[in-house]
């Protein structure tokens, strides 16, 4: 059976966090696109916006736990059930959309996403992992929360 891997990045201000194995806040210790206005608007589909992010000190060394983390639940004994992941910011456009996208990078062996944001390095040990990844971004289209 192969494992999954279900990624959810969502905005804290919008709704309670998702049901996940692991719930990453993001709000407090890493870069904020939202306090710049000419990128307020934005979101993670936008190159300037995951630059800011992935260059964010701390950010990839996160990751790198982050993966670490998932990996121990993915290798547990309940191999029939999801692993659910979901990173959240303030509004779920920019940080907590980047690092989601960073991760099904990783995860799904996307070479190339994974080194447009700097994270080469962990997705080679997933090339021919064969993980069912999944990503969902369940804010990223709403409104920027006014704060």
């Amino acid at each position: 059976m192969t494992a999954t891997l279900e990624i959810e990045s969502f905005g804290f201000g919008h709704q309670a966090a998702p049901d996940a194995h692991l719930v990453i806040d993001l709000r407090r210790h890493f870069r904020d696109p939202h306090i710049r206005l000419d990128m307020r608007q934005l979101t993670a589909h936008d190159a300037v916006v995951r630059e800011t992010v992935m260059n964010t000190p701390g950010i990839k060394q996160l990751l790198a736990g982050l993966v670490a983390a998932i990996e121990g639940f993915l290798a547990g004994p309940t191999q029939t059930v999801p692993v659910r992941v979901a990173p959240g910011c303030a509004g779920g456009r920019h940080r907590a959309a980047t690092v989601a996208l960073a991760l099904h990078a990783v995860f799904s062996g996307d070479l190339d996403t994974a080194a447009e944001l700097g994270v080469d390095d962990l997705a080679k040990a997933y090339i021919d992992r064969g993980l069912d990844v999944t990503l969902v971004h369940r804010d990223l289209d709403k409104p920027v929360i006014d704060r």
